[in-house]
């Protein structure tokens, strides 16, 4: 099994990046060039390479290149480079100008600090995104991210009184229905949740109709199998996805398949001559909203999350998971009928 990054991942989807502009790119000619190469190494699927010419073109622009700033926090924190995203965060810190930009890139160091906190469970830098966090909301106080992350760092320093307080803020300055609002009102009433790598909350109208959203699934193992009919290794992987639908059958599992597949007719009819009788939600691509929330880049990909919304595994290919999927269930329904005990 890979490690998985998924809580680095959605709290990725949710940055609210400073604005871009025409301005925000890089002065010096030797910077331009630098960024040309990494915007092509990007392209050429080379992440690395392109956050070493990123930070590159930033040096070479002394600095102030606010679009290589962007992609250094970006693929910094993809590949956990923390010290250059770090870097990026505290000069956009040092530029920003206004109180909105100033809350924004207050956030965006908190956010850096956060992500290398959590990863190296350190509470001294998870202390340190707190501070940021305040910085933020004190240019700005209608911020619900930061208020939202704020309360994850809290969490994470079992500080759970004045993470629960700051949830509560966020759940009240958000819309009933909106999927994350969902997963914050469980925070407030369990907050060792807050501390877990949790499946991103996403909320998706499937094939046959339901509205159907990860909080929603609670209580229940959920198998999502990101796919797509134009890709051989997943036609191949079909009858063990059949088979694992089959065998369980009327019991707490839920398997979601998530197609890439940009033809919505050719979808729906391979679904319907292969007999894929669970639950499907086309998703357009892997610029798709689902497939970045989990960054998904290859197929097929299997993510296994439990009865409490915990990612559990991820694999990429046609993986043996039955003997897991058998455990979580088992505790699933040990859950269920705990609960109705009380009841």
């Amino acid at each position: 099994m890979r490690s998985t990054r998924i809580p680095l991942l959605v709290l990725l989807i949710a940055t609210p990046l400073l604005a871009q502009d025409p301005s925000e790119n890089p002065k010096s000619e030797k910077a331009q060039k630098s960024y040309k190469v990494a915007l092509e190494d990007l392209h050429q699927r080379r992440s690395d390479f392109a956050l070493d010419n990123f930070k590159k073109a930033d040096k070479q622009d002394d600095g102030h290149c606010i679009a290589c700033q962007r992609k250094m926090i970006q693929y910094g924190l993809e590949l956990h480079e923390w010290k250059t995203a770090q870097l990026a965060a505290e000069e956009m810190v040092g530029e920003a100008q206004g109180d909105r930009n100033i809350a924004l890139a207050h956030f965006e160091l908190g956010f850096v600090l956060f992500n290398e906190g959590v990863d190296k469970r350190k509470d001294e830098i998870l202390t340190r995104s707190h501070e940021e966090f305040t910085k933020a909301l004190a240019a700005s106080s209608n911020f619900p991210e930061a208020i939202l992350y704020d309360g994850k760092a809290l969490a994470h320093l079992k500080q759970d009184d004045t993470a629960k307080a700051q949830f509560e803020k966020y759940v009240n300055m958000k819309p009933a229905g909106d999927p994350l609002r969902q997963r914050v009102l469980r925070y407030i009433s369990e907050p060792e949740l807050a501390r877990a790598k949790m499946a991103p909350a996403f909320a998706v109208d499937t094939l046959d109709g339901q509205h159907l959203s990860m909080d929603d699934l609670t209580g229940k193992v959920v198998l999502i199998d990101f796919w797509a009919t134009w890709c051989g290794p997943c036609r191949e992987a079909l009858p063990h996805m059949q088979q694992i639908a089959k065998k369980f059958q009327g019991q707490p599992l839920v398997v979601l398949s998530v197609s890439l597949d940009s033809d919505e007719k050719k979808w729906k009819d391979f679904i319907t001559k292969n007999g894929m009788t669970w639950v499907h939600y086309r998703d357009g691509g892997f610029t798709g909203p689902i497939a970045t929330m989990f960054g998904v880049k290859a197929i097929p990909q299997t993510f296994t999350i439990d009865a409490d919304g915990v990612l559990q595994d991820e694999h990429i290919g046609d993986a043996a998971i039955e003997g897991k999927l058998k455990k979580l269930v088992a505790r699933a329904q040990e859950l269920q009928a705990s609960q109705k005990s009380l009841q």
